[in-house]
């Protein structure tokens, strides 16, 4: 996770860091769409990319440098998750940035050596299956259904800062109860609290971030009818 740092900035408004994640989240789902990748390596570039600017002290007026980090979690992703990252599809845009694999690979090494090279991070996803299980839905549809509606929102859900201070497991646990609540209603109280008894999950964070959330998606529904 994040260190506090990052969330202390943000949560003030700090206008540099602020603009500067949501940029790089944005470039970041620019190259997702580019490169026709599913919703793990972006994410894990994302994780990459808080933590390194929560570590780092990120110099100001120097906009090459949020592409130049942008490609190298992305690269990094790729990697770990052992799959193809084309840095040719996502060089040489508007922007006018394009830098060479020696370069990018320098950049590599400094985001390893701030992050102590621990690259396996355990995001939302790690829990997804387990928590669904405590559905007991047996019908493989819906399960599949459910699944992929809380993998849509935990995507979507690295856009909102006030989530940052939630453990993976909590967001992925949420996630699910919100796409529940949406898709199942009937079967959200004995989901919701088959989750809620489960000894490793605090009850009161599980709430807040469920509030978060949902609210995140009543926001998102909000702006496609206007």
């Amino acid at each position: 996770m994040p260190s506090r740092n990052l969330l202390n900035f943000l949560e003030t408004c700090d206008h540099f860091y602020v603009s500067f994640r949501q940029e790089a989240i944005s470039l970041i789902l620019q190259a997702q769409c580019s490169c026709n990748c599913g919703p793990f390596i972006p994410y894990l570039a994302v994780n990459f990319m808080d933590r390194f600017i929560s570590r780092m002290e990120i110099p100001q007026g120097k906009p090459w440098i949020l592409r130049l980090l942008v490609v190298s979690c992305l690269s990094l992703a790729a990697k770990m998750e052992d799959t193809d990252f084309s840095i040719s599809n996502f060089q040489g845009d508007e922007a006018g940035f394009i830098f060479d694999n020696k370069t990018i690979k320098r950049m590599e090494l400094l985001i390893l050596d701030t992050l102590d090279w621990r690259m396996r991070s355990i995001t939302p996803f790690s829990f997804v299956h387990f928590f669904i299980s405590l559905s007991q839905l047996k019908d493989p549809a819906l399960t599949r259904t459910l699944k992929d509606r809380a993998t849509e929102i935990i995507f979507k859900s690295q856009n909102e800062i006030k989530l940052l201070k939630f453990k993976p497991s909590i967001i992925a646990a949420s996630a699910l109860l919100v796409a529940s609540k949406e898709l199942l209603p009937l079967q959200f109280p004995s989901f919701k609290f088959s989750i809620s008894a489960f000894e490793c999950v605090n009850e009161e964070n599980l709430l807040n971030c469920f509030d978060t959330l949902r609210e995140m998606v009543e926001n998102e529904n909000g702006e496609r009818q206007c």
